[in-house]
């Protein structure tokens, strides 16, 4: 989809929502927007279970209709906030991408309307859901897709607990790209064997966008190129931090609605997984674990007790996932000498600095002037420095005076005296050194006609062309035009 294309289909969805009469609407639940002062628990009156905590999210509110749940989702185009200096032209659920969290009990029965004010038909996919196949969202399967400007409503039974997503299932690659999606979470109803009673429940969604420097709408034929890797479509530093009481039973929900697997790594505790979109995962199938792997469409939950006070690290282990956005077509120029060049370039691009001779990390801490409307590639600060991080990492934040239910930022922790990692100015104990590894025998020497054959193929890697001890050209790194070897999207 290009920009004036989305723009237009805005204006559409626009004037589609104003086709739903307000009669229509008056019987609905009320519109609920995203609420203003951060994320914090839904608690209703009588509520037994420990609320999800939606990571920079929100739960929607239901109302009560003769004992039917009843909510009320508006698709429509949003702007959401990525992290502090980028916003993107999204698609959500009432205001924002991700949509709000549902939150029911098991055995509840649940009215949902879904209004639809994008510009093009949609359906809402209740993933992983039991549920009778009609209400099954697939258009053109299971139902014909809801036209802009119109209202449907699906009900059915939360038959079992655990943790689900829900998203269209029309035009997905363009929905989903463009943010449509969000979470579900059923409580169990009675107390279960396989469910663990937490003192804090968190919940994300994970999703994936490939958006130009300088621009805001995702490209949504990308496949597997992206530059933003987000949850609840926030990166570091814009993901809100875990705060958690010192031994709190702690609870996290992952949700993957990427093109690719997420290694989700936890420092300083061990975690098991106790459930999947599956449903609850037998004690005999768990084991001790400090990462977990969550594939494209899946949910995993995982459980642990914050023994360990601190700062801790909760991040995806795919290294360019905690990165921001890139050029994936820089040649590496670690180790090259780069001031002969760089004179040449300052006197056309005043200002200009070269990068990557001694790695990547200066990333962090340079400020170098950006496209408007774009991330750098590391970001945030914390209490000794650059964070070189950006993308799928956030922290846990474990501390003894957290209160109860408190999950304000509690600040950087302050380590006790003798903990802190610290340079070391005496006398270093020895580096062993790996052993000597053999050494190849050389090649054989190449018959003359072979020689000649590959001098005539290729005469700038002869012998003559190639100084002794010289590497030849195709070893060294080459420096492209800008835009040179993009991908075609």
């Amino acid at each position: 989809m290009q920009r004036r294309q989305f723009f237009s289909g805005a204006v559409a969805g626009t004037l589609a929502s104003a086709a739903v009469a307000r009669s229509a609407l008056a019987a609905l639940p009320e519109l609920h927007q995203p609420p203003v002062g951060g994320s914090t628990p839904w608690r209703p009156e009588g509520t037994r279970y420990t609320p999800v905590l939606t990571l920079n999210g929100w739960t929607l509110p239901w109302r009560l209709n003769q004992g039917v749940k009843e909510f009320h989702l508006v698709a429509e185009p949003v702007v959401r906030e990525i992290a502090p200096g980028m916003q993107m032209r999204l698609w959500g659920y009432n205001g924002q991408s991700p949509g709000p969290t549902i939150e029911v009990v098991e055995g509840d029965r649940v009215r949902l309307f879904v209004s639809n004010r994008l510009p093009e038909p949609t359906t809402v996919h209740w993933h992983g859901q039991r549920l009778p196949n009609g209400m099954d969202g697939v258009a053109g399967l299971t139902q014909p897709a809801i036209e802009p400007g119109k209202t449907w409503v699906y009900e059915f039974v939360a038959r079992r607990p655990g943790t689900f997503m829900y998203h269209p299932h029309a035009d997905e690659m363009t929905q989903m790209a463009m943010g449509l999606m969000g979470l579900w979470i059923t409580h169990p109803r009675q107390t279960s064997p396989l469910i663990a009673k937490v003192d804090r429940d968190f919940a994300f969604l994970m999703a994936s966008y490939n958006v130009e420097p300088g621009s805001a709408t995702p490209q949504v034929n990308t496949m597997l190129d992206f530059n933003l890797w987000t949850w609840n479509s926030r990166t570091f530093p814009g993901i809100d931090s875990l705060n958690v009481r010192l031994g709190d039973k702690v609870r996290i929900r992952v949700g993957n609605l990427t093109m690719t697997n997420h290694p989700i790594h936890l420092h300083g505790h061990e975690f098991t997984v106790t459930g999947t979109d599956g449903g609850p995962v037998p004690p005999t199938a768990r084991w001790p674990e400090v990462t977990t792997d969550v594939g494209v469409g899946q949910m995993r939950q995982i459980e642990f007790v914050a023994d360990e006070e601190g700062d801790w690290a909760l991040h995806c282990h795919k290294s360019h996932h905690t990165m921001g956005p890139m050029g994936h077509n820089v040649p590496t120029m670690i180790g090259v000498d780069q001031s002969a060049v760089l004179e040449k370039i300052q006197n056309l691009v005043p200002g200009y600095m070269a990068m990557g001779e001694r790695g990547m990390a200066e990333m962090g801490s340079m400020r170098m002037p950006l496209p408007e409307n774009t991330l750098p590639m590391m970001g945030g600060r914390g209490p000794h420095g650059s964070l070189d991080m950006g993308g799928m990492f956030t922290l846990l934040k474990v501390r003894r005076g957290q209160k109860p239910g408190d999950h304000s930022d509690p600040g950087w922790y302050q380590p006790p005296a003798g903990t802190l990692a610290r340079e070391w100015t005496g006398p270093v104990p020895e580096a062993p050194q790996a052993p000597a590894q053999p050494t190849s025998p050389a090649a054989p020497a190449a018959s003359h006609d072979a020689a000649a054959m590959h001098s005539h193929q290729h005469p700038s890697s002869s012998p003559e062309a190639t100084p002794a001890g010289a590497l030849p050209d195709s070893t060294l790194p080459s420096v492209r035009k800008p835009g040179a070897g993009a991908h075609q999207h």
